[in-house]
This record gives C-alpha cells, structure tokens and sequence, in this order.
C-alpha cells in the first residue's frame, strides 16, 4: 500500500471512531496520518525519518525551522497528552488539523 492510501486510510478510521464516539481513536489515527505523512516528507527533503513513531515524528516536526507558526501548533496539538477526563486541554479538532498538515507538507496529500 502507497502512502497516500495508508494516509486516506487511517482518516477513514479516524472518521469512523469518531462517528463511533471514540474520540480517543479518532486521535490515534489522526496522529497516523500525521505521521505517514512526515514520513513522506522528509523523505523527498532528502532527511532520513528518525523513527517510524508518528508521535515522535511530530515532535521532530515542531522543531523544524522552516515550519510556520501554524504547522507548529498543529503538531503541537496532536503530541498533547489528554487529562483525567480523556480531554485534550485544548479545543481542537485533531483530524481537521492532521488534514490541514497533510496537506500542507505534501499538496494533495489526503
């Protein structure tokens, strides 16, 4: 499977857990995706991936300094931990972003 069916694949799961009310696993396949797609990215940047963990991905990610200020957030957004309650101490739509970054580092990526 090409990346860019794995990429649509776990939105697909992502749209599901959350039609599901798994908001939790609707995170992890969002975060998936992200990671994927950094993959990708950093590959055709010429930089070998450090680790095959997206959620270590998106954490090398916030520290590039070619990223804007707003992949930065977005990538800080999906490495949150969620509290007590299984919230996430923002307000975000975690998928919508994972999107926009998909997108973003790799046009016409999902």
């Amino acid at each position: 499977m090409d990346w860019q069916t794995q990429v649509e694949s776990e939105f697909e799961k992502a749209e599901q857990a959350r039609a599901r009310g798994n908001e939790g696993q609707a995170r992890v396949c969002a975060r998936r995706a992200a990671g994927i797609a950094i993959r990708e990215y950093l590959t055709r940047q010429g930089v070998r991936p450090p680790s095959v963990s997206a959620y270590d991905l998106l954490n090398f990610l916030k520290e590039d300094p070619h990223l804007s200020d707003d992949l930065r957030l977005i990538a800080d957004h999906l490495t949150l931990r969620v509290n007590e309650e299984f919230k996430l101490p923002v307000e975000a739509d975690l998928i919508a972003e994972a999107r926009t970054l998909c997108e973003t580092l790799i046009p016409n990526a999902a």
